[in-house]
C-alpha cells in the first residue's frame, strides 16, 4: 500500500513547523505530500515554500473548497506551483465545512454537493490544457484556458456523503476520506466503486488520510488528536461511524451540544483507535494498517501529530516510512 503524508496544520503548534514535516517527508522517501489550508497558510504559497526546502517529493494542494476558489484559481494555482517549481503538482477538491465557507470566507455553501460535481468537470478539463466552458447551476467557467503549461496530475476529490462519492465515481482518479475507521472506509470504497461502474469508468484509487502518533512519546501525540474528534462527534455519518464502533451514547450525548470542555472530558483515550494510528512502536500500529489494506484503502495519507515529545512528527513517519 503506497504510503504519502499531509501536512497536519495543528493549531497548537507553531505554522512554520509543517516545513519540518514536508522536509521529513522528503527525506524519508514518502511518495507524495499533501498540502491543504485551514486557518494559515495559503495553500499555494505553502506549496511554493515547500518545494523550496524539499529535493524531489510530488505534491497534492488541497482539498480545496469548491466553494472558495472557483475553477480557474484552482488550476491557475496548482500550473504556477508546478511551472515556478519544477515539482510534479496535482489538486484536490472538496466542499469544506460552514464555518470555513460561510463564516470565514462569507460565501454560500448551498449546492455544494452540486459545485463540487461541476468544478470537478471544470477544473479537470482546465488542468488538462483545455479551454473551460461550464455555465452550471453554481459555477461559471468559459473561455480561460493555462497560459502555463498543463498540470497532467490525478484529479483526487474528497468525499463521505452520497453526492460526493457519486461524483468521484463519475470524475475523480483517486478519492480521499478524511478520518475514516476501517469498517466505514470498505463501505464507502463500495459505493464509490458502484458510481463509477454506472458511469463506465474504472473505480477511482482510494486514500485514507489517518492521523498518526507512533514511538516514544506516542500518548502526547494521542491526546492531540482526541483533542480533535470533538467537533466530529454530532456530524452526520462521523456520529454513526463513532456508534457502529460502539461509543453510541457519546455520539448521543455530542448531539445534546454539551459545551466542547464538557464533551472533551467525556472522550475517551480508545476512541483515537477507532480511526488513528497510536502506539509506542511500527507493530503496535500494523494490524490497524493492514484493516485499511483489507479495505480497499489503496494509499494511506498519515497526518503525523507534532507535539514537544515529536516536533513535526518527524519520529511517527521515520518509524512509519
Amino acid at each position: 500500500m503506497k504510503r504519502s503524508v499531509s501536512l497536519g496544520l495543528w493549531q497548537d503548534r507553531p505554522p512554520a513547523e509543517v516545513l519540518v514535516t514536508a522536509e521529513a517527508a522528503d527525506l524519508l522517501g514518502y511518495a507524495e505530500l499533501w498540502i491543504g489550508e485551514m486557518a494559515t497558510y495559503d495553500a499555494f504559497a505553502l506549496a511554493t515554500a515547500v518545494a523550496a526546502r524539499t529535493a524531489r517529493i510530488p505534491l497534492t494542494v488541497g482539498p480545496l473548497a469548491v466553494t472558495v476558489r472557483d475553477p480557474a484559481t484552482i488550476a491557475m494555482g496548482a500550473a504556477s506551483v508546478a511551472d515556478l517549481t519544477g515539482r510534479p503538482v496535482s489538486v484536490a477538491l472538496g466542499t469544506s465545512s460552514t464555518v470555513v465557507v460561510e463564516d470565514w470566507h462569507g460565501r454560500s455553501r448551498a449546492r455544494a454537493g452540486r459545485a463540487l460535481e461541476e468544478s470537478a468537470v471544470a477544473v479537470r478539463a482546465l488542468l488538462s490544457g483545455d479551454r473551460a466552458d461550464l455555465d452550471g447551476d453554481v459555477l461559471r467557467c468559459r473561455g480561460y484556458r493555462l497560459r502555463l503549461p498543463a498540470v497532467p496530475g490525478p484529479l483526487t476529490v474528497a468525499a463521505f456523503g452520497p453526492a460526493a462519492l457519486r461524483t468521484a465515481g463519475r470524475y475523480a482518479d483517486r478519492l480521499v476520506l478524511n478520518l475514516v475507521s476501517p469498517e466505514t472506509a470498505a463501505d464507502l470504497v463500495a459505493d464509490v466503486e458502484k458510481a463509477a461502474a454506472q458511469a463506465g469508468r474504472p473505480r477511482p484509487t482510494v486514500a485514507a488520510w489517518v492521523g498518526a502518533a507512533v514511538g516514544p512519546g506516542h500518548e502526547a501525540g494521542a491526546e492531540q488528536l482526541r483533542r480533535g474528534l470533538v467537533s466530529y462527534l454530532a456530524a452526520p455519518g462521523y456520529g454513526e461511524m463513532f456508534a457502529r464502533a460502539g461509543y453510541a451514547d457519546l455520539v448521543a450525548h455530542a448531539r445534546t451540544r454539551p459545551h466542547p470542555r464538557e464533551l472533551l472530558a467525556a472522550v475517551p483515550r480508545e476512541l483515537v483507535d477507532v480511526v488513528a494510528l497510536s502506539g509506542p512502536d511500527r507493530d503496535a500500529v500494523e494490524a490497524m494498517t493492514a484493516r485499511y489494506a483489507a479495505a480497499g484503502v489503496d494509499e494511506l495519507v498519515l497526518v503525523p501529530c507534532s507535539t514537544d515529545a515529536d516536533p513535526g512528527g518527524v519520529q511517527t513517519l521515520d518509524v512509519l516510512r
